[in-house]
């Protein structure tokens, strides 16, 4: 019996809430751990400790974020790839999670070393080498041990979480804007956890050490097909796609950038700037959390996603407008509270719609690795446009409207797929 002719999951109440409690720690401490490092550690190293310019430093920060976002791609597709072929006692995920796990964290903790961009830019890579051993198969676990009708809900859990997490790395983050090192000490520490709590949280991996080895195809091969985008039944699967690497685009274009919004768009200073990132991270952690409470259940008790999903889109173009329209505090207020609603709500159903319209469920982890492309992509992309758009007007005027744009390309997408409501 294949994989796709198996009996449907099905998940214990117990085991429910032990996935939602494993997938959310996983994104809460990952979340606190690459947003607090990103957000704020490593621009206040660039901008302070190391003397760059505004321009210079905002294009620093984007080639960082760009290489290790394309760095990405690639390791996500061979990770996800190769954990659908591990066979361990521990299960096919868990080895690469808690490998992936110590890897993570220690980089993150050795970016408070360097002395120079270039080597901040080489720790970022090798911690996204660590954070993608981790993310990847914990995503493909979302198919293969979590129910159909418990998707949403657990998906809830990794977004709502994700976007929590990142409140609470900004927050954490500004406490240590004058102590980067011991604040990035913080970060590396919440990164190892990640992985091991979603492994000690989750019910235990069922063991893949007896299953049947896949003799016809050469480590070459697998390679070569993890590089091979699906091709078939796969409409839907790429309209997910569009609409996760468009809002991603808009996420990045503004979020990797509050710092230097506030002190070069609003005109704060240092120390207003720390002050107002900690308040944007109360209202963003609140946001989130009640906008993951509300969407996931609803999403999957009335079986929908794409409704969700383009309201998200709306109200998360409503919090970007907040900015670009009152360019003071307030607006950048607004702007964390509305924008954080919005896209917790995307989160909380994003998941539970890559694994719905997966078009084959035998290759989970290779195409979750593909659909992390479009986060990767996203990313680098985003902060691309952002620090192009800066480098030519020297403004943060065009970088809102731009985004608000791309908002609204991820709900004409995700409106466009048909195999699921």
């Amino acid at each position: 019996m294949t994989t796709t002719e198996a009996a449907p999951i099905r998940n214990t109440p117990t085991e429910k809430w032990r996935y939602v409690a494993g997938f959310m720690a996983f994104a809460v401490l990952s979340g606190v751990a690459f947003f607090g490092t990103m957000s704020v550690l490593v621009p206040q190293r660039l901008r302070a400790d190391l003397g760059m310019g505004a321009v210079e430093s905002t294009a620093a920060l984007g080639a960082i974020n760009s290489a290790g976002s394309i760095a990405s791609i690639f390791i996500a597709l061979f990770i996800g790839a190769l954990s659908d072929r591990t066979r361990s006692k521990w299960g096919k995920r868990t080895p690469w999670i808690f490998t992936g796990a110590f890897i993570y964290g220690v980089c993150f903790w050795s970016l408070s070393r360097p002395s120079t961009a270039v080597l901040i830019g080489i720790f970022y890579v090798l911690a996204l080498v660590g954070l993608n051993m981790v993310q990847a198969p914990i995503y493909a676990l979302i198919s293969d041990r979590v129910e159909e009708s418990n998707r949403a809900t657990v998906s809830a859990a990794i977004g709502g979480g994700g976007v929590i997490g990142q409140g609470i790395g900004t927050l954490i983050g500004s406490r240590f804007m004058e102590n980067v090192e011991l604040g990035f000490v913080c970060t590396g520490l919440c990164a190892l956890a990640a992985g091991l709590l979603a492994v000690f949280l989750t019910p235990k991996e069922p063991s893949s050490k007896d299953m049947p080895k896949d003799t016809s195809k050469s480590m070459g091969k697998v390679i070569l097909e993890s590089l091979t985008p699906p091709l078939k039944n796969c409409g839907d699967f790429y309209r997910a796609f569009i609409c996760r690497t468009c809002l991603i685009v808009a996420y990045q274009m503004i979020f990797s950038y509050q710092l230097y919004i506030l002190t070069d768009h609003i005109g704060d200073s240092d120390k207003q700037a720390a002050n107002a990132m900690m308040i944007i991270s109360t209202l963003t952690m609140v946001a989130s959390l009640v906008a993951s409470l509300i969407s996931g259940p609803i999403a999957d008790a009335l079986h929908r996603r794409k409704a969700p999903i383009a309201v998200a889109c709306a109200v998360f173009a409503i919090g970007l407008a907040m900015p670009w329209i009152f360019p003071t505090e307030m607006g950048m207020f607004l702007f964390g509270g509305i924008a954080s609603f919005g896209y917790g709500m995307y989160l909380s159903v994003d998941q539970a719609l890559n694994v719905d319209v997966l078009p084959n469920k035998e290759t989970a982890g290779k195409d979750l690795g593909f659909m992390n492309i479009a986060t990767c992509a996203g990313q680098a992309i985003g902060v691309a446009i952002t620090s192009s758009i800066v480098a030519a007007t020297h403004s943060y005027t065009f970088v809102f409207p731009t985004a608000i744009a791309m908002a609204a390309i991820a709900a004409i997408a995700v409106l466009g797929i048909k195999r699921v409501k």
